[in-house]
């Protein structure tokens, strides 16, 4: 068995290797198309630092549409280091990339712009060789709200800020963390990608419930089990195929089976699920959805089911009906303190009863009035424009800081970090 599995990481390794080195190529060829997409010179005030490999993509994708609105005030650029990301950004992003495979590459990049706000999505280790810049400011935006305990980690008080959704948050890190000032660190701007509805619906709406089970995967260790495909999936799909009154769209996390093959086998049984009962009556208009763009299914979803993730906030800042999974590990980190106490929550021996369970959640008046209490108390003011507008102000007070601050030291030492040959930025190397 040791041996098997040694092969099989060598394998594995092999092949990232040839994938990064074919991406690399690629690149190279589109040297010109990167070239024309660069930022000019002097131009950049607001960076993105994203450090990750395309795997984790949809950790940048979900601030699209607030960057591209941010970026009619001010120049804002996208960062990355990993050759099979960038590939993706340059198809997809709606602001310019810039490729800094190599420190020396984000030292050039720094050095030719007047950035005065880097914005992090992420807990990437190669941040800090983006946050050893002094002149400007380092901020925390994150990819989601949750209660997660990622949304508690120590690693919070390594930027000078962090943009977060509203009171739920501030009262999680209040309780996390030793000495971290959150009036002053902490900045409460909702949620701006709600007001921003991407996509397109792939359905003709008629009188189907249409609900929305977005799965997370099955993490990488048991305080992180929240994944439900295995446990309560492949039963509660199943029975809204059956049900004649219901459209799914089944969007599970990208990641889903990347470590269990059962978790990913039982995503693979739902994916052919949904394509038979679609096979079997084409009016349903069931959807099997591992598209990039997230926004027309939170706002079509008539009811959704999701895992503890930062899916449940998303959904939750719709205001609309939600359902929780409930993990079946013992060891699952489940904070119920906030939101998590009051959830509606869908156990895996009532998967198969999801019908019932959904009827019941969407005519239950107090459900709605309890579910409205934590949309205020996660998000604020929920108003179309609303988030976007605390999002920006923030960005636009630290641009103002950061210039006042240069001003009265516009000569400071040249910042110097041998770059480290091993340092390649690839994806899984």
């Amino acid at each position: 068995m040791p041996l098997r599995r040694d092969l099989s990481l060598a394998r594995g390794l092999a092949r990232r290797a040839f994938r990064s080195r074919q991406q690399r190529r690629r690149l190279e060829r589109l040297d010109r198309e990167r070239i024309r997409r660069a930022p000019e010179p002097g131009s950049v005030r607001v960076a993105v630092y994203f450090a990750d490999t395309s795997v984790n993509m949809y950790q940048i994708r979900q601030w699209y549409a607030p960057l591209a609105h941010l970026a009619e005030t001010f120049p804002v650029a996208i960062v990355s280091r990993s050759p099979g990301a960038m590939l993706a950004l340059m198809e997809e992003s709606p602001v310019p990339v810039v490729y800094a495979r190599q420190v020396a590459d984000l030292e050039a990049f720094v050095e030719a712009h007047p950035l005065a706000v880097t914005l992090y999505v992420n807990q990437n280790a190669k941040n800090f060789q983006m946050m050893r810049y002094g002149r400007m400011w380092h901020v925390f935006v994150n990819h989601g709200e949750s209660d997660k305990m990622y949304m508690t980690t120590n690693q919070f008080k390594a930027y000078d800020y962090a943009f977060v959704a509203g009171d739920a948050a501030r009262e999680r890190l209040a309780a996390a963390l030793w000495d971290y000032d959150l009036d002053a660190r902490a900045v409460p701007v909702g949620r701006p990608q709600a007001d921003h509805t991407a996509g397109d619906v792939p359905f003709s709406p008629d009188d189907r419930t249409v609900v929305l089970y977005a799965p997370t995967w099955e993490g990488d260790r048991a305080a992180a089990a929240y994944g439900s495909i295995a446990s309560h999936g492949t039963r509660l799909v199943p029975a809204l195929l059956a049900s004649g009154r219901h459209r799914v769209i089944y969007r599970p996390h990208p990641r889903s089976g990347v470590v269990d093959r059962d978790y990913r086998r039982a995503h693979e049984e739902i994916v052919a699920a949904v394509a038979a009962a679609n096979a079997a009556d084409p009016t349903a208009q069931h959807v099997y959805d591992a598209g990039g763009e997230l926004g027309w299914q939170l706002a079509v979803a008539d009811v959704a089911v999701s895992d503890i993730s930062a899916m449940v906030y998303d959904r939750l800042a719709t205001g609309r009906p939600l359902v929780v999974t409930r993990p079946t590990s013992p060891l699952a980190d489940v904070d119920e303190r906030g939101y998590l106490g009051s959830a509606e929550w869908l156990t895996a021996d009532d998967a198969s009863q999801v019908v019932e369970v959904l009827d019941r959640v969407q005519a239950d008046p107090e459900a709605q009035g309890r579910l409205q209490h934590w949309v205020r108390h996660h998000f604020g003011d929920t108003a179309p424009g609303a988030a976007t507008q605390r999002f920006e102000a923030a960005v636009a007070r630290l641009v103002a800081r950061r210039d006042e601050y240069a001003a009265r030291d516009p000569q400071p030492p040249r910042a110097v970090e041998e770059a480290d040959p091993s340092d390649t930025g690839d994806d899984g190397l």
